[in-house]
């Protein structure tokens, strides 16, 4: 049986058509035809598929020489890992005191069951018992201003200890000694 051109593209053809019925069938259907037409197939006409196979190899390098991938996801801008953390909001600061009690409550709920407690909770109390929190916010929002400007303004690597960066302990301090008058007031 001899395998002249036109027969190899209605292969090809029907490849494209039977792959998409039951590719698993017509690959071994495939490999069969094909591997006993080429043991049958003359050098000539072996050399006929190799030349054509050179010459898609030499257009396929061609076009991608000259491939430019197409604008897809953009890539993610370096974050700097010594940079400034954002602060925590309200609700943010509210969730790391109620957490564990409502865990200690209930230790059978999910992490996400847990966060609708926390948001229920949160949005049923009054603006004089967020106030704390707010306030708390608020302080830790500025401090991070500070920080963040400091950060871009002298463009150093980081402000932790470690760095070389500010000692924050005497902020700190304050911040404690304020926390505590406050928890004295309440009481």
């Amino acid at each position: 049986m001899k395998l002249y051109y036109g027969d190899f593209v209605l292969l090809n053809l029907f490849e494209k058509i039977f792959a998409k019925i039951c590719s698993l069938l017509y690959l071994a259907l495939f490999d069969t035809a094909f591997s006993h037409s080429k043991q049958t197939m003359s050098a000539k006409e072996k050399g006929k598929f190799e030349d054509m196979a050179k010459q898609d190899k030499v257009r396929y390098e061609r076009e991608m020489k000259n491939y430019i991938p197409p604008k897809g996801e953009k890539k993610r801008r370096f974050k700097d890992p010594n940079a400034p953390k954002r602060p925590p909001s309200a609700f943010f600061i509210f969730c790391g005191d109620y957490r564990p009690k409502i865990k200690g409550e209930n230790p059978g709920l999910s992490i996400g069951d847990i966060a609708k407690k926390l948001g229920e909770m949160w949005n049923s109390l009054s603006a004089e018992v967020k106030q704390p929190y707010e306030k708390k916010a608020a302080k830790l929002k500025e401090k991070y201003d500070k920080d963040i400007a400091l950060y871009r303004t002298k463009g150093i690597a980081g402000l932790s200890k470690k760095d070389g960066g500010e000692d924050d302990d005497d902020e700190n301090e304050e911040e404690e000694e304020e926390e505590e008058e406050e928890e004295e007031d309440d009481e």
